[in-house]
């Protein structure tokens, strides 16, 4: 758990979801790719897609790896933290 000055705990998995879906969004906007293309590309829901890179939800290892296919990168690459 990551403790914050204002006492909010935030958890490993949260910060994570955050990560991987920041990148999943900065990714598909290089390949210039609407969520509702990647969506269709990944057999899922444009709303899904959309709290993936809200954050809000976790994609599942299968989804990971169809995302990663369609952007051509390693599925570590989602989990890079921003420099």
């Amino acid at each position: 758990l990551l403790y914050l000055p204002s006492r909010i705990i935030i958890s490993i998995m949260d910060v994570l979801k955050v990560r991987v879906g920041k990148n999943i969004k900065k990714l598909r906007m290089i390949k210039h790719l609407t969520q509702q293309q990647l969506a269709e590309k990944i057999n899922l829901s444009t709303d899904f897609v959309s709290l993936i890179e809200r954050g809000e939800r976790a994609p599942s290892f299968e989804s990971l790896q169809k995302i990663a296919d369609v952007l051509d990168v390693k599925v570590a690459k989602l989990f890079e933290e921003e420099k």
